[in-house]
């Protein structure tokens, strides 16, 4: 089990992290209309939708990481951070070092990959979550 000194040092990364992840939020939210000035020709108008749709990726990005912070925080609170969501055992702290919001030891995340790459189950979205993805096969 993890100490408390260690979910300290965990839940002060992830606070930090949320912080800057809400801060860019402000400044993303600002920049995310087209100006007349982009929709002047089509390759303006081309480049200003990639670049939209870029940054529309990066959020959707940022709300999943959003999301495993939470997670994260939450689970610290109930005194379950670093222990795995599959098997019980405790993650690796090298492993959390490394991957801070991971909630599977080594061994169950190889597994999962694993049968990722030998079922239909590995091009469903990671998005949803292992317990959402059980419930719709």
């Amino acid at each position: 089990m993890m100490n408390q000194e260690q979910a300290m040092k965990f839940k002060k990364l992830f606070e930090d992290q949320k912080s800057a992840l809400l801060y860019s939020y402000k400044f993303m939210n600002e920049d995310f209309n087209l100006s007349s000035d982009e929709m002047s020709d089509e390759i303006d108008l081309s480049s200003a939708e990639l670049e939209q749709n870029m940054k529309m990726r990066l959020r959707n990005r940022e709300a999943l990481f959003l999301k495993k912070i939470d997670e994260a925080l939450e689970k610290i609170q109930a005194g379950t951070f670093g222990v795995c969501d599959c098997c019980d055992q405790n993650i690796e702290q090298s492993r959390l070092e490394v991957r801070p919001t991971a909630n599977l030891c080594l061994s169950c995340k190889e597994e999962e990959e694993m049968r990722e790459t030998r079922s239909a189950d590995g091009r469903k979205s990671k998005s949803i979550g292992i317990r959402a993805s059980l419930r719709i096969a």
